[in-house]
């Protein structure tokens, strides 16, 4: 593991499309643009990001275990659509000391009812959305005051 610390940057389905998916909704900025700002900011904050996107619930999982093994010093995480339905990674998120942060760019309390309830964030330290791309930065610096 590197010098400095790590913080995990998952993200679940779907957002490999950021950018052409819904802009209305998730905004212009693709993924690529977003870890961008946040390995500046992290350079800035003297940490190191590790920023990863999977369609597949298990790449997750295994992040999660992997970021407590490496002592990681938090993870933000976007599960996307897993965030209503994953009881998998609400029990991994109970299961390790890392604190967790769930990020989404959207509000999903403003969508669909489906979206209001979070097994992610009933597991998470905390949540930050509604706010675009910056709520990844937002995160990032509450991760920073963890």
């Amino acid at each position: 593991m590197a010098d400095k610390p790590v913080i995990y940057v998952l993200n679940g389905p779907n957002l490999n499309l950021l950018g052409s998916r819904e802009p209305e909704i998730y905004g212009s900025d693709t993924l690529d643009d977003i870890a961008g700002r946040l390995e500046d900011r992290a350079q800035e904050l003297r940490v190191d990001v590790e920023v990863r996107q999977s369609n597949h619930e298990g790449h997750l999982l295994d992040w999660i275990h992997e970021a407590e093994a490496e002592n990681a010093r938090a993870i933000l995480l976007n599960a996307a659509g897993f965030t209503h339905t994953s009881i998998a990674l609400h029990d991994a998120i109970k299961a390790v000391s890392v604190p967790v942060i769930e990020v989404h760019l959207s509000n999903p309390h403003a969508r669909e009812p489906f979206r209001h309830q979070s097994l992610v964030g009933e597991a998470a330290r905390g949540t930050i959305s509604g706010f675009g791309a910056l709520s990844y930065m937002l995160a990032l610096d509450a991760a920073i005051q963890l």
